[in-house]
């Protein structure tokens, strides 16, 4: 599925927010020019977007591939956490899961969030004492049916404990990870039973190997739990080199608002990008409530004040941690205004250009000189794409068609 880069792109009667009806040029992967629209000749290859929107190409900083698309296969009757947790273990340990299931679904998960406007996946990946790399030889396997098409980064999600004296076979599973390559590591602190010991062993073993880090941190409404804290603490004052991220941070949300500030504060400080993940939380958290429902997201007014980086993600997609997801950043942004009070143009950007910055990863954000990963919806406004979610998209990388999607409605007078 790799694609052949042509020297130049011609995109005509593109419609871009504050720009209007533009054309644009596309040279080696690049926006080389932007013009009101038929102001451009025609090069090696044009599409013509007869006005429909274009926006930057989203992201998804936060999958699962290897549990994606399971929901059936593994239920979870209590739909909470530990519940997730246990029946994805049980069925494990059953031989549910096999390598080819494993490709199979995690190309088609990959499938479907490229054809939604994806170009750019950050995907977590079960790595234990009992399954070892698996996992990771089944992901490597569908990442090649998608080379040139997408930018797979892949985490180790360790298994706990990492410390102690029943951490051996995790910590010589971590140890393989890493020899079989993998871009960041991960793990869930919160769910150590040291875990500033986890967090400091992890810093060291990053830094040997020269790898980020992206956490599942404080996924819970117990504002008892605040490791995040801890996380900014230690990277201050080790002055941690690479990448670092924590995914969650639930009970951020639930900490009186003059905590909410002093965490947020260390973790700008600490340059840690703050995923926030509406669909998985706003499904596993606060099922023991009856009154006061919390909604189970981060502090994001707070953190956006003090000016940590936010990205949002879709997390789980129809698996035993959320039965429900679409695999399009639409429904993340819908959710991020609805329950996360963000304008539609700060939901997008959280799906988007934060997305790909807090990845590490090129800008592009439809400026001259910026990557051209961008996608084209059939849609007016950004604000009724993201309502509306038409499937009419056309999925561009470095300026290559690579994915194309088409919707068609008719009703039926059956008078």
């Amino acid at each position: 599925m790799s694609v052949e880069k042509l020297s130049t792109t011609l995109i005509q009667n593109a419609l871009i927010p504050d720009k209007g009806l533009v054309d644009l040029s596309i040279d080696n992967g690049r926006i080389s020019a932007i013009t009101q629209a038929g102001e451009l000749n025609h090069s090696e290859q044009t599409h013509d977007l007869n006005g429909w929107l274009l926006l930057p190409a989203m992201a998804e900083p936060h999958a699962h591939l290897d549990k994606a698309l399971t929901a059936d296969q593994v239920p979870n009757p209590s739909g909470e956490l530990m519940g997730a947790i246990k029946a994805w273990i049980a069925a494990a340990k059953e031989g549910t899961f096999t390598h080819e299931n494993t490709v199979q679904r995690a190309s088609e998960a990959m499938e479907l969030l490229l054809v939604h406007g994806v170009t750019a996946i950050r995907t977590h990946v079960n790595v234990t004492e009992d399954i070892g790399v698996s996992s990771l030889e089944a992901l490597d396997e569908a990442k090649q049916n998608f080379e040139g098409l997408l930018d797979v980064q892949v985490v180790a999600l360790m298994n706990s404990p990492m410390t102690g004296q029943d951490s051996k076979g995790n910590i010589q599973a971590l140890e393989a990870a890493i020899e079989f390559g993998v871009d960041l590591l991960g793990g869930c602190p919160h769910l150590e039973p040291a875990p500033k010991e986890m967090i400091r062993f992890m810093f060291e073993v990053a830094e040997q190997a020269g790898l980020g880090i992206d956490f599942h941190v404080d996924e819970t409404l117990d504002p008892n739990v605040l490791t995040l804290k801890d996380l900014a603490v230690q990277s201050l004052e080790r002055g941690f080199p690479h990448l670092l991220s924590a995914s969650h941070c639930v009970s951020l949300g639930m900490q009186p608002e003059n905590v909410q500030i002093e965490v947020a504060k260390l973790v700008r400080e600490a340059g840690i990008s703050v995923f926030t993940l509406p669909q998985t939380n706003l499904f596993l958290q606060g099922r023991d409530r009856v009154s006061e429902m919390p909604r189970g997201l981060t502090a994001i007014k707070t953190l956006t004040d003090e000016g940590v980086l936010i990205a949002a993600g879709a997390d789980n997609v129809r698996d035993p941690f959320n039965t429900m997801g679409r695999s399009d950043p639409f429904e993340t942004a819908s959710l991020m205004v609805m329950a996360g009070h963000q304008t539609p143009e700060v939901a997008f950007d959280l799906v988007s250009l934060n997305a790909r910055k807090a990845m590490g990863l090129e800008k592009a954000a439809l400026e001259v000189g910026d990557l051209a990963d961008f996608v084209a919806v059939e849609a007016p406004t950004l604000a009724t794409a993201i309502a509306d979610s038409p499937m009419n998209r056309r999925v561009f990388k470095q300026g290559i068609l690579v994915a194309s999607a088409d919707q068609h409605t008719m009703i039926h007078n059956i008078l």
